[in-house]
């Protein structure tokens, strides 16, 4: 399945469009029908208990809250203000004496509109994901996101001015307290300046993203939400088909896995439209940028050297035997099969339990497996619940996957989710409270230095999920039941590692071959299935259709990239949670402060602590042994 988080990991909501997939929802009275109402939401009401719906009134009341539009006014004057109080002046004022607090000054001031574009960006975003077909929605994010990139471009000139301030004056000035507080943003900043353009460029570059990736991802947003998929006579979304996959029922995963490829491929011209032009236009803003490779603005945004990302691959890939090969092999063997086709890559194992996981179990699941760990951890995770941060139910027009949107720290953030009952639910919902964990504990920092790279960002959560699958596996009892959890948490961490290295080595053989003209999507479907065929292996038979299945993967469209955090988290937590379980004492600790760190230290002094080193070249095997370990013992149970 699609990976399941999306994260805001950008340094500064300034000058971004609204964020995407990070969305709530207002519905008509007519789509309050269609979506709470029926047999069908009836029955799967009945299964799972009552499903929370996120309140988003503590950002703004509704898309048409007087507030809204206050709000927009304030940025707009605070914006053309800031512009006029320190532009051309920064080099020199800084020089001054006292120059470190007249800094620090702008930048309280700057940040302080972050903060209020955040909340107008998030909420439009939120909105957007909770029903991304209604026309009143979508016109509201798309002015609010306008509304954001025009207020904006006055404040464009301050980082590109305060990276042309000399080094030495720089240094001097953040050896006064008040601009030293900002030292981890300023230096984290000035690691952009070799990649920085001319001022008019720059703003050219920013006001043409409304009209150019920004609008593209729009446009895939809309159309994956309007597809409709025949499953059995009935007209489905892309999350309930894609749920199906996960079906008992053989005839169903196969129907479902027809239904998406008939759609899609109804659909290539447009997705691969959509890929083709966000790949080219990726590419005009790397070589204009001087990026040498094709992933290295994504590296420099993660704040991670390219070989350290390149040595995870090459440790994954050269894994494949001994984890997914190996994997699917014993899958097979439990279906009484050679070989599993592809829709049967995830089903649930011959000997798993059935019936659906209620909501309120999956709630005490969680928030006990975070008890156990760190009651402040479950503290915080159960303000979720409390006070309505999550968005539980399956909508028309929704968001598919799930999310933890950190919003802005003067806020608190927002999950969304699509909760059917299942397993993998429960995994998810610890998941993105794991995400949501580290939000909380990060805002202290503030608006600048509250974000995290998406390579630590995915730590947590992992890590979230990995306490509930502890928790779970010393509760159970039964041997078959044993094993039906095992092999389920091999089957996540094979698709958070294994599955997305090869998402991004599929991403690095599209973009390097647009450089030399457009991909059909014939072309885009070969590339896929190679990497799925190596990633596979011959345990799992590709069928005709599955060559258009990389048409609904939203990380390729939204943040190209971004795939390698998850396999960065997970074989990170494998290591994290060797060290807590030969070493618990005070481990708690250490690790809600390196949460609460955000964005203010490097990766590398973060893992410090605890003894690790993730440029070492043999620390990522140390982590994929983890998983080789688990599937050790699942041939041994036979």
């Amino acid at each position: 399945m699609t990976s399941r988080s999306k994260t805001a990991s950008n340094k500064s909501a300034l000058g971004k469009p609204a964020l995407r997939k990070e969305a709530a929802l207002r519905k008509t009275a007519a789509q309050r029908k269609s979506s709470a109402s029926g047999p069908a939401a009836k029955k799967a009401a009945s299964k799972t208990g009552k499903l929370p719906e996120w309140n988003l009134a503590d950002l703004y009341s509704g898309i048409d809250a007087p507030e809204v539009a206050r709000d927009l006014q304030k940025m707009d004057a605070d914006c053309v203000a800031f512009e006029t109080d320190y532009k051309g002046k920064l080099a020199e004022n800084t020089a001054k004496e006292g120059g470190g607090k007249w800094l620090a000054e702008a930048i309280r001031r700057y940040e302080a509109i972050d903060d209020l574009a955040g909340r107008l960006g998030s909420y439009a975003g939120l909105v957007h994901a909770g029903d991304s077909v209604d026309p009143a929605i979508s016109k509201f994010y798309g002015d609010i996101s306008e509304r954001l990139t025009a207020a904006s471009v006055h404040l464009l000139f301050f980082s590109l001015e305060l990276n042309r301030v000399d080094d030495d004056v720089i240094e001097r000035a953040m050896a006064e307290p008040e601009l030293g507080h900002y030292r981890p943003w300023i230096e984290d900043l000035r690691k952009d300046k070799p990649y920085q353009l001319e001022d008019r460029v720059e703003q050219l570059f920013h006001e043409k993203a409304q009209s150019g990736y920004a609008a593209w991802n729009r446009l895939f947003d809309q159309t994956i939400s309007g597809l409709r998929f025949k499953v059995g006579g009935k007209e489905l979304a892309i999350e309930p088909t894609l749920n199906l996959l996960q079906d008992k029922a053989g005839d169903k995963r196969k129907a479902a896995a027809q239904a998406l490829a008939k759609t899609f491929k109804d659909n290539e011209r447009s997705f691969a439209l959509i890929t083709n032009t966000l790949a080219k236009d990726k590419e005009i803003s790397d070589r204009w940028r001087g990026f040498q490779d094709v992933a290295d603005s994504r590296h420099l945004n993660n704040r991670v050297e390219r070989e350290v990302v390149d040595a995870l691959v090459a440790s994954v890939r050269a894994a494949y035997p001994k984890l997914s090969h190996r994997y699917y092999a014993l899958k097979a063997g439990w279906f009484k099969k050679k070989k599993l086709p592809h829709w049967d890559r995830n089903a649930p194992l011959p000997f798993a339990a059935t019936g659906t996981i209620a909501w309120p179990e999956a709630r005490n699941m969680v928030l006990s497996a975070y008890s156990g760990f760190s009651p402040k951890m479950a503290e915080i995770a159960e303000r979720f619940f409390d006070d309505r941060w999550i968005d539980a139910p399956v909508r028309p027009g929704k968001a598919p996957g799930a999310f933890s949107h950190p919003t802005t720290p003067s806020a608190h953030p927002y999950v969304l989710m699509n909760y059917q009952g299942k397993p993998r639910d429960v995994m998810t919902l610890a998941h993105e409270l794991g995400h949501g964990v580290h939000q909380v504990l990060a805002a202290k920092n503030g608006a600048l230095m509250a974000p995290t790279p998406l390579t630590l960002a995915e730590t947590a959560s992992v890590f979230g999920e990995m306490l509930t699958f502890k928790r779970l596996l010393s509760q159970t009892r039964n041997a078959k039941q044993r094993q039906a959890l095992l092999a389920g948490k091999v089957e996540d961490m094979i698709n958070t590692v294994v599955r997305q290295i090869a998402f991004y080595s599929f991403e690095r053989a599209v973009h390097t071959e647009r450089k030399n003209g457009e991909l059909t999507a014939e072309r885009i479907g070969q590339i896929w299935l190679s990497v799925q065929g190596e990633s596979l292996g011959p345990a799992i038979e590709i069928k005709p259709g599955y060559e258009t299945f990389w048409m609904y993967i939203p990380h390729f469209i939204h943040s190209p990239f971004y795939v390698y955090a998850y396999a960065f988290g997970d074989c990170l937590v494998n290591s994290l949670y060797a060290v807590y379980e030969h070493a618990s004492e005070g481990f708690a600790e250490r690790y809600l402060d390196m949460l609460a760190a955000g964005g203010t230290k490097h990766y590398s002094e973060l893992l410090r602590p605890f003894g690790l080193d993730a440029k070492d070249p043999k620390f990522w095997d140390g982590g994929l042994s983890v998983i080789a370990g688990m599937i050790d013992e699942l041939e041994a149970m036979g």
